[in-house]
């Protein structure tokens, strides 16, 4: 993919929700929400202090990242839907 964000961007991919509830319901796409869970594509190079210098990223490309439900911008790149928003919006990394 040829597509890098810029400052302190991240691209993210969701990843795919269960079909499943634990109980063993399967639930139909109309009642699915959209997971806050993804994995990192690619990353800028991070955001800068008002000195000039650089505030390294916290995340990596490959990490597992937990996100806010309504976070990041939805893009379609190559035909994919990807997720582009601040290393702010970002909770956490899953080990």
């Amino acid at each position: 993919m040829a597509f890098k964000p810029l400052h302190d961007r991240v691209l993210v991919r969701r990843v795919q929700s269960d079909e499943k509830t634990k109980g063993g319901l399967i639930i139909p796409d109309t009642a699915k929400e959209k997971p806050a869970e993804g994995e990192v594509v690619a990353c800028g190079e991070g955001a800068r202090k008002d000195s000039g210098e650089l505030i390294a990223m916290s995340v990596k490309a490959g990490d597992r990242v937990l996100f806010g439900k309504w976070s990041g911008t939805e893009v379609s790149l190559n035909g994919e839907e990807l997720l582009i928003m601040k290393e702010s919006d970002i909770l956490g990394i899953i080990s």
